[in-house]
């Protein structure tokens, strides 16, 4: 099977709008596709951890990657997680669901294949028979650090890259240098690696990263837009746009995904800040104002780099 070039560039981990009664709000979801395509981003992560994957259905999971692949109309590429499941059999069964819905790739999330005390050997065998079981498709993989955080070593990296049909990995380590040791064991094929974490991301671009899959691509995608796209033709001011943007990130341990949801509000979606994982009435006074300061330096910043 040829899986096609997964996009270089900003792909943002898409948080679930909710409306007051609980219920996924795909008004909402439709306009927040929108305003990320607007962006300038190169795909969307519909169903992962911001999206609240472990406290939506396997039908809920399965629609709205549905929703947003056909909201998207082929504009940018989508992908999708959802397995959530302890037993490889249930796992199945979700990610041929998820598959049916359209999306570019599956995404695997790592921890899901193996339990914390079990070894490579044993993740490698889950693979194979996910992969066996949901056949023409890509896949990608998600270092999500819930239940708990599995990373990829290089060399089963490699092993992911040699079977021909992983194209995407969502790196959590959060390190340069670990980052370079999975690109160097992957150079050359078709795995392309996406740095979640803001404050690495310049210089892991520089070494050869194919952009930003994170948390922070839900508040000023543009930014991360134009610092992947013009962190070589225009090094200084990708610099001082990197210090912003690297300060800007520790937001996302202030309540999340509820200030995400208020941020996008500000940014005139109409989003509400109903979540299932977290009180939505705790996001504080100070929490408020800590993102509409965010806000409001953002928009100094599009002016500055002419957004």
């Amino acid at each position: 099977m040829q899986n096609q070039p997964i996009a270089k560039g900003v792909w943002p981990t898409m948080v679930t709008p909710f409306t007051d009664s609980n219920q996924v709000d795909y008004f909402a979801l439709e306009q927040m596709v929108e305003w990320y395509i607007r962006q300038g981003v190169a795909g969307l992560f519909a169903v992962c951890q911001s999206s609240e994957m472990f406290f939506l259905t396997l039908e809920e999971r399965a629609s709205i990657a549905k929703f947003v692949v056909e909201k998207a109309k082929g504009r940018v590429q989508v992908i999708a997680s959802g397995h959530i499941s302890e037993s490889i059999e249930d796992q199945v069964t979700e990610l041929q669901a998820i598959a049916a819905s359209g999306v570019q790739a599956v995404v695997l999330v790592s921890n899901r294949l193996a339990k914390q005390d079990e070894s490579e050997e044993v993740w490698k065998r889950n693979a194979e028979t996910l992969l066996s079981v949901v056949p023409d498709i890509a896949f990608g993989i998600y270092e999500c650090p819930y239940p708990y955080k599995r990373l990829i070593s290089p060399e089963l990296l490699a092993w992911c890259e040699s079977t021909g049909r992983f194209t995407f990995l969502k790196d959590t380590c959060c390190h340069t240098g670990h980052i370079e040791d999975k690109l160097n064991a992957v150079r050359g094929g078709g795995l392309n690696i996406y740095n979640a974490n803001t404050a690495t991301l310049l210089e892991t671009l520089k070494i050869g990263v194919q952009g930003y899959s994170g948390i922070m691509a839900n508040f000023h995608p543009d930014l991360y837009v134009w610092l992947t796209r013009h962190f070589e033709d225009q090094p200084e001011r990708a610099e001082k746009l990197q210090h912003f943007l690297g300060m800007s990130s520790v937001i996302e341990s202030q309540y999340y995904p509820v200030n995400a949801k208020y941020y996008l509000s500000l940014e005139g979606l109409p989003i509400g800040l109903h979540t299932r994982t977290k009180d939505h009435h705790l996001l504080t006074y100070s929490n408020r104002r800590e993102v509409e300061q965010l806000f409001a330096l953002t928009a100094e910043y599009r002016k500055l780099y002419e957004l």
